[in-house]
């Protein structure tokens, strides 16, 4: 058996039998937030923020329509006066 073939057969086997196991160990991650909450648990977080608390107020949308557009008649008038300036 060519040796690529049997390192995919230990490969697969070592996932079978970890996702098996009765008892999954967490993540790096996972214990360093247990260990740091265990002294100093986190507040409690509303799942979404109410939206007076948000930080930057919403553009409406008119608003931005005509920013794009007066950004497009910008481009157009700046593209026609360099043709006008171009020698003929």
């Amino acid at each position: 058996m060519p040796e690529h073939e049997q390192d995919d057969q230990q490969r697969e086997f070592d996932l079978r039998w970890a996702d098996g196991a009765e008892h999954k160990e967490p993540s790096a991650r996972a214990r360093m937030l247990a260990a740091r909450w265990k002294h100093n648990p986190p507040g409690p977080v509303p799942f979404r923020a109410d939206p007076e608390h948000v930080g930057s107020r919403r553009r409406s949308p008119w608003m931005s329509t005509a920013l794009v557009l007066g950004c497009v008649a910008a481009v157009i008038v700046l593209l026609g006066y360099i043709n006008f300036r171009a020698p003929h």
